[in-house]
């Protein structure tokens, strides 16, 4: 069976850097061979337009179990706090009821040991997208505090091959998905996306729907983390990521959208007046920095 596998320690933060692998394996089926290689070299493509980003991609037989390990390790020794780490898998998984294991040329990789392999990663924020089949048998395994887990279905049980990738990976070229207008595509942005476009697929062709996409942002706080995890940046701000004098102007945009964020979860336990100000006062710098970017 084939997988294609896409791991970076992404520029979710401006100035950060983007440590990129992306495993394409054997197909078994040349339809899927061909679609699962697409997805990945599609993603490859779209993420190396993202500023300070280094790309590793592993093909055929070198889409291995022992391959995609080293990779990991590589972004261990590589990855800093300030990063941020993203593991994509398109492909097949499987699920004995137990156990999930996504499917590579030789020995499978389990969720267990990919879980391991993450959480040596010092990056402090992560974002795992199991887009296979089964793909929800693995999400108790990896969710973890700081680590969203999106998979293409609510359970091991839904083994269908799915079309929830190919929506994920448009919703990285597609403006529409930057519902906000905010010009960055988030982790919860692009999977209400594909989620949608999911639902739309099969009520279009009139068949019963064999996924379920499920987001999992590790805490109590799980859409907030998702919603704050930049993808890809588009339009002026991809231009601003690009110019050094102004990343440190975008990673405080992104700490002030996130406070404003934090505000508004905890408006219930707070006076009126008091989340008025703090609101205004984080709106009013927010306005000053973007003012700043547009120069």
């Amino acid at each position: 069976m084939k997988v294609a596998v896409l791991t970076l320690a992404a520029v979710l933060s401006a100035g950060a850097t983007t440590h990129c692998v992306v495993v394409s394996g054997l197909g078994g089926e040349p339809d899927y061979e061909q679609r699962f290689a697409t997805w990945a070299q599609d993603l490859d493509k779209t993420l190396r337009e993202t500023p300070e980003t280094h790309v590793e991609t592993l093909m055929g037989a070198k889409a291995t179990r022992a391959s995609l390990r080293a990779a990991l390790e590589r972004t261990t020794r590589e990855a800093k706090s300030e990063d941020s780490l993203v593991l994509v898998m398109f492909g097949h998984g499987t699920f004995d009821g137990t156990e999930y294991k996504v499917n590579l040329p030789g020995p499978d990789m389990t969720a267990i040991e990919l879980a391991t392999l993450l959480d040596r990663v010092k990056a402090g924020k992560q974002l795992v997208v199991n887009a296979t089949s089964a793909s929800g048998g693995s999400q108790h395994a990896l969710v973890r505090q700081n680590r969203t887990v999106i998979t293409a279905t609510k359970s091991g049980t839904e083994k269908n091959a799915t079309v929830f990738p190919r929506y994920w990976i448009e919703a990285l070229r597609d403006a529409a998905a930057d519902t906000d207008k905010n010009e960055v595509i988030s982790a919860l942005e692009a999977f209400k996306f594909a989620e949608l476009k999911t639902k739309q697929f099969y009520e279009t062709n009139k068949r019963l729907a064999t996924e379920h996409a499920m987001l999992d942002g590790g805490d109590s706080n799980g859409p907030m983390n998702a919603g704050r995890f930049a993808l890809l940046r588009i339009g002026s701000i991809q231009k601003a990521a690009a110019d050094p004098a102004k990343r440190a102007l975008l990673t405080k945009r992104e700490q002030l959208e996130t406070d404003i964020d934090k505000l508004k979860f905890q408006k219930a336990a707070m006076p009126t007046d008091q989340y008025k100000r703090e609101l205004q006062t984080l709106l009013l710098e927010l306005a000053r920095t973007q003012a700043e970017i547009d120069k």
